[in-house]
């Protein structure tokens, strides 16, 4: 029982922590020219999202 308790308050600490700090973890993270490209190539590997920047960038039919 004593267990399960402290894991869970470590897992709280831990989220609680990348919570408030969220910002600078990302700028840590996208320092970082490879994970740079990771994240981009990731978030562009998705239909939608690649989709829309491919409109917004290079134009496209308008939506309204």
């Amino acid at each position: 029982m004593s267990r399960m308790l402290t894991s869970i308050f470590m897992i709280g600490s831990i989220g609680y922590f990348v919570y408030r700090y969220r910002y600078r973890i990302i700028n840590i993270m996208l320092g970082s020219s490879w994970m740079r490209r990771m994240a981009v190539g990731s978030i562009m590997s998705m239909p939608g999202v690649k989709r829309k920047m491919m409109q917004s960038v290079f134009g496209g039919p308008s939506e309204w």
